[in-house]
This record gives C-alpha cells, structure tokens and sequence, in this order.
C-alpha cells in the first residue's frame, strides 16, 4: 500500500450481492416458497428406550408475504433444520420448534410455514402363528403447519397388505361346485368321508380367486398434539381394520393362517376404504383423515384405487 495512493481496492473485503434483499418491489405474495428432498436425521426411541438416528427427507416451507421482497433465505430453513433435528428428538413439539425458527428467520416477510419429514420406519413384528417374529419398514411421514398463528399437524403412513377379490372368489367357487357335480352325477349318495377326499384333490378344486398386493397410504391430522397417536398406533388401527397385512417371517402354518384370513375378508377396494374410514372415524385423537387404498390388480395391468375423506369444512380432499 502507497501513502499516496492508499489501500489498494483488490485487498479490500467487499460487501457480497444480495439479489433477494436488494430488489425492488416485485408485486406479488407467494403461499410456499422452500426446499424440497432436504437430507436430514431424525431421532427416533425404539422400545428399548434408546434414542436412534434414522436417515430422513425434509420439506421446508414459508410463505412471501411481502410483495417487495424478491425471494426468502433458503439457507435459514436449512440451517434449522440441521440444528434442531440434530439436537432434538422427534415429535409434535419438535415440528412446532421448527416451524417457530422458520418464521423467526423471516419476520419481515413470512407469516406462515411448513415441515415434512418422510422416512423409513422400523417396527418389529410377530408371525401370525408361529414363534417367529420378523423386521418390516414402513414409510411414514409427519406434517407441521403454522398458518395465522395456528398450528396443525399430520401424520402419515402407507401399509401394504393383501386384497382377495370377491367377484373372482364367487366365480371359482361356482366352478368348483359344477366340477363336483359331474365328478359325483351318477352317484346317488356321497357321504362325508368322500366328499371329504374330494375337496383334498388338487384336480377338484380347478379356480381359486385372484388377489393382489395393495396398499393403503392413510394421512391423519391430530386433533390434540398432546394426545396423539403414535406411528405404529396408525400402522396398527389400519393393519386391524383390514386383517391381511402382508407378513415377513414365515412358516407353513403362517401361511395357512394369511390364506384363512384372506378368504374371510374378500375385499375390493371400496371394501378397503369403507373399513379404514369407520376405523379412523371411531378413534377421537383424529380429527380428519385421507385414506387411499390401490389394489394393484393381478387381472388387469391398471390399479383399482379408492379415496375417501373425513368431508371436514375446510379439511382435507380427495
């Protein structure tokens, strides 16, 4: 540096562009502006009671509702995102966190925001007759929103389970009765033994009725954050109401056990939605639900697929 000339200008440290504070007014408000597929933990307690990490995706969301501001600051959703997931273990008061520090980064130009966190959750899960027990994941989510000073919140979940269909039940049974009659036509009397033997045959019983793997993706709002359900409570009030959950560990007993449960609850999908909807009506810590069961049909290469709502005013859509 010269005395004459004073510091040289390319040493100097220089304020960096800041394009969203500095533009001028753009006339418009936005109601979500964020980041999706964000890469975060969550701190879940297994049964044991130890605290695990569980790798999840975080939706992050705040409105603009100032229309002179170009854009928000993404990174400070990001930011609290990692420290407070980092720290805290999950649940309803750690959603309201969040949302607090989302609109606490914006004061100036956000009113409302919005968390989803979607992840794997692992449930251990016994067999249906054996000893065995067995590991399944399911995916779930949670939802927090904070809107006009109030805050709701959701949670999610998809089960897989099992669809026999009705229609094709009753069609292979009525095969099944006409092959019996032209097997036993000239006999005048069939007694219990033989009819017995019969249905033991693999030629007798020529139709069985299709069924499918389906699945029902249930998204549930919480009417009292301090009375809420627990994941697995939901996993478990859908996998009751429908009783063919698909299973993991399996011995031939287990299997002959899912047979016997699925022939005593055919269903088509409208079967499915109609359970769940009296089931998630009954239970007063729901508040409003969406329920979507999709039969992803062995008949045909489309999917039968039912939605039913709760019909809240203001409430959740099909």
């Amino acid at each position: 540096m010269s005395a004459l000339t004073g510091p040289d200008p390319h040493l100097v440290p220089r304020a960096m562009p800041d394009i969203a504070h500095d533009q001028g007014p753009t006339g418009g408000t936005l109601d979500k502006v964020g980041m999706t597929g964000i890469e975060v933990p969550v701190r879940l307690r297994d049964d044991a009671g130890n605290v695990m990490l569980t790798p999840a995706k975080a939706s992050a969301f705040v409105s603009l509702a100032a229309p002179n501001a170009r854009g928000i600051h993404m990174s400070r959703l990001f930011l609290s995102l990692q420290a407070i997931l980092g720290e805290e273990e999950l649940s309803l008061p750690t959603l309201r966190q969040l949302l607090h520090a989302f609109i606490g980064s914006h004061q100036a130009i956000s009113d409302a925001a919005h968390v989803r966190l979607d992840f794997e959750l692992l449930v251990r899960r016994p067999a249906l007759k054996s000893k065995n027990h067995s590991w399944r994941t399911y995916p779930v989510w949670v939802v927090g929103d904070l809107i006009a000073g109030r805050f709701s919140y959701a949670l999610g979940v998809k089960v897989a389970y099992s669809s026999t269909c009705p229609c094709s039940a009753a069609l292979a049974r009525q095969l099944i009765q006409d092959k019996f009659r032209a097997d036993f036509a000239e006999v005048p009397q069939v007694s219990v033994d033989e009819v017995f033997a019969w249905l033991g045959l693999e030629s007798s019983i020529l139709a069985t009725p299709h069924s499918q793997r389906s699945y029902a993706t249930v998204e549930a709002r919480i009417a009292d954050p301090a009375d809420a359900p627990s994941f697995v409570e939901v996993i478990d009030l859908i996998e009751g109401s429908l009783h063919t959950a698909v299973q993991a560990a399996v011995k031939r007993e287990d299997e002959q056990e899912f047979a016997r449960l699925n022939g005593m609850n055919l269903m088509f999908c409208e079967d499915a939605g109609r359970r769940l909807k009296l089931a998630f009506e009954r239970d007063a810590r729901i508040c409003d639900f969406r329920i979507q069961a999709d039969h992803v049909e062995s008949l045909h290469p489309h999917n039968a697929t039912c939605v039913v709502v709760k019909g809240v005013p203001g409430g959740l859509t099909a």
